[in-house]
């Protein structure tokens, strides 16, 4: 299959390695003038987890095919995007009259409402899923994170199409197990609010690494608080029990199981000690509280941890 990733971030090159290796021709889609900065390499220290739980370590410099233009007469298959929720928009403004025949997998942080947000895509091309990696680039140029074996992938108001029966083996053939959704607008929203709760304290300690009992403790309940937002949003929670089960489960269970997994887990490790872009933590807590207050929802920790997301604090 002829891949192209939108854009050479952290999750493009990593998925665009692994789904390379799997026999796939993969090409990164960058902006006029970034074929030459980023060069026609990438140098990568991840740990791959996909068959090992602990993660083997791959340290290499991959070669990768970079074009600076895309026409709509493209012969694509699938074109991956995955970029900071705040850019979403201006992608889909340019990636619309381009798509081609390809289907388009939304691999990406949504806050917005996930309809509204691809309303530029031909709708019947598009498909759901979110993944299971991350990191960040170094001072060096260096790559480092970790894949971990799951994607998770799902449906949007319809039934699973031939398009996204072949997006999943695509990722079933790279090794990847496939965690579904029948309900992704929520499975969305609930990630979202899960990363604005852990942030609250990620953004205030500088990152996830070497977060405390007490520190996860923290997070867990400001999680708590934005479940209320969530269903004023017209999300059934009761359809994510399983996502929400390690922020539900007792407080003396939950908080030193995560704080456990944040520092002695090696690819939880490598992910929070790898990321490298504080401004989208910033952005994802911005924005759940705006909406928060918008709705009138209440949400007093979060609000209690602006200071580290405010745009005055990030500039």
């Amino acid at each position: 299959m002829r891949i192209l990733l939108f854009g050479r971030g952290v999750i493009g090159a990593m998925y665009g390695w692994a789904l390379e290796q799997a026999g796939h021709h993969v090409e990164f889609f960058v902006r006029p003038g970034r074929s030459a900065a980023y060069g026609e390499a990438v140098d990568l220290d991840l740990l791959d987890a996909r068959r090992r739980p602990w993660g083997k370590r791959v340290a290499q410099t991959w070669p990768v095919r970079c074009r600076e233009t895309l026409e709509p007469d493209h012969d694509f298959d699938l074109i991956v995007l995955s970029v900071q929720h705040y850019r979403f928009a201006e992608a889909v403004e340019f990636l619309g009259p381009r798509v081609g025949n390809a289907t388009v997998l939304v691999f990406n942080n949504l806050w917005v409402e996930p309809l509204t947000a691809v309303e530029g895509l031909p709708i019947e091309q598009v498909a759901w899923g979110f993944p299971g990696a991350g990191g960040g680039f170094g001072e060096d140029g260096v790559l480092r994170g970790a894949l971990l074996p799951v994607v998770f992938l799902g449906t949007i108001d319809r039934p699973l199409t031939e398009r996204d029966r072949a997006v999943r083996e695509v990722f079933r053939g790279a090794g990847f197990r496939i965690q579904e959704s029948a309900d992704f607008r929520g499975w969305l929203a609930v990630h979202f609010v899960q990363n604005a709760g852990l942030h609250t304290q990620s953004l205030r300690l500088g990152s996830l690494a070497g977060m405390t009992t007490r520190d996860v403790r923290a997070a867990i309940l400001a999680i708590r608080e934005l479940f209320p937002l969530l269903e004023a949003r017209g999300v059934d929670l009761r359809r994510h029990r399983g996502e929400l089960l390690p922020f539900t489960a007792p407080l003396r269970l939950a908080a030193p199981a995560l704080a456990w997994a944040f520092n002695h887990f090696p690819p939880m490790r490598r992910v929070t000690q790898a990321h490298a872009n504080p401004e989208e933590l910033r952005a994802v807590c911005r924005d759940t509280l705006a909406e928060a207050r918008r709705r009138g929802v209440p949400v007093p920790r979060l609000e209690a941890a602006e200071p580290y997301f405010t745009s005055e604090k990030a500039a």
